[in-house]
């Protein structure tokens, strides 16, 4: 059913064109004229100039066909951005059967594979004269600097009523059914500056204020479902000056909304406390970026992936993911989303590495949905 030739010849195409994170142009076009020869209607949306990337999300619409008119809508996603270093990239297929870039530079399969895996499944949908419902590929500018492009997309554009992002780590079969919400924290002190050998008394350090702070927090795991870091700390500059000013930046996560709700609180009840403490002044902005989502096994969107999985012999599993992805902001539009695994290994890595026969049973399992929701309407 699936040419692996062709899908690796496809894989290795896109993957050399460069589309590191806010240079998505090229390959945006590349993606347009594919799509399109294909036979698909592709609209490029307007957050370009919302988002600061040189393209904007593509949305790719398969028709149905007419033994398909009434199977629901369904989507599948991937981002067309990568993480650095991302330019030049030189695949090869090695004798194991990996695909690896020279080792200068990333893969790119992150999230390519899925890309490839989309252009061949609709290839062998037409080839085979396969009955199917309307289908929509939605492929997103950079998702790698902070789900840029789907957090900008207008929620019009979407049609389907669920749908599945292949972005996910993990070997083929492997479900991510949940994944945290994102906090953004940014942590100001002010203190008092003077001079550090004759007057250090009358001033304020911002540094030791910012330390009692984080001494005072919970971080790292704090339980199954909810994690804390401080990602910099930034302040200071000559040693006979008390420190005036220091620049926190941190994060929470949970897949719980209260669970992340309630560690920001206790992050920020720690700065207010040490601020009070040193005399300093404190300033706390946290926002959401991103929504959690949680899906149990035997909801719809889960369990036809199972099922499907299941069929072609391979063996599902789900898991909580810790890491966001496109597939948090569709779920935050109210369209079930879960998010499938490509396969591909050392992911933001020189090290980055997919095995061959995962990127084919990818667009197999895409094919396969496609096809399974074509025939349960």
């Amino acid at each position: 059913m699936i040419q692996k030739e062709r899908l690796i010849a496809e894989f290795m195409e896109l993957v050399q064109v460069d589309s590191e994170t806010r240079d998505e142009l090229a390959i945006s076009k590349v993606l347009i004229n594919k799509f399109t020869q294909l036979g698909l209607t592709v609209v490029e949306d307007d957050t370009a100039a919302q988002t600061g990337h040189a393209a904007g999300n593509l949305i790719c619409n398969l028709n149905a066909t007419s033994g398909g008119l009434e199977a629901p809508v369904i989507f599948f996603t991937c981002h067309m951005d990568t993480v650095m270093p991302g330019k030049g990239i030189k695949p090869r297929l090695d004798e194991d059967g990996f695909i690896r870039s020279d080792g200068t530079t990333i893969l790119g399969s992150d999230d390519k594979a899925g890309i490839a895996a989309m252009l061949e499944a609709i290839q062998v949908l037409k080839e085979q004269k396969l009955e199917h419902g309307k289908v929509q590929f939605i492929i997103t500018a950079g998702e790698e600097a902070g789900l840029h492009g789907a957090r900008a997309m207008d929620p019009k554009w979407m049609e389907a009523k669920f749908g599945y992002a292949l972005d996910s780590n993990g070997q083929v079969g492997d479900i991510a059914t949940a994944a945290p919400a994102q906090s953004k924290i940014e942590i100001t002190f002010w203190g008092k500056a003077a001079h550090a050998g004759v007057n250090p008394e009358d001033g304020v350090s911002a540094i030791t204020t910012a330390s009692r702070a984080i001494a005072k927090m919970s971080l790292g795991r704090i339980d199954k479902e909810t994690t804390a870091n401080i990602g910099s700390f930034v302040g200071g500059g000559e040693t006979n000056i008390v420190c005036e000013k220091v620049v926190l930046t941190a994060e929470a996560r949970s897949i719980v909304n209260e669970k992340l709700a309630k560690q920001v609180e206790s992050m920020r009840a720690a700065c207010a406390a040490a601020a009070e403490e040193m005399g300093a002044r404190m300033e706390f902005e946290s926002e959401v970026i991103y929504p959690a989502y949680m899906h149990a096994d035997d909801s719809p969107v889960v369990k036809l992936a199972i099922d499907v999985l299941s069929d072609m012999g391979l063996t599902p599993h789900t898991f909580h993911s810790g890491g966001g992805s496109d597939a948090n902001i569709f779920n935050g539009m109210g369209v079930p989303t879960a998010n499938l695994a490509v396969g591909y290994q050392h992911i933001h890595t020189t090290k980055e590495q997919i095995p061959a026969s995962e990127l084919v049973k990818v667009a197999e399992v895409v094919v396969a949905l496609i096809q399974k929701v074509a025939v349960s309407n």
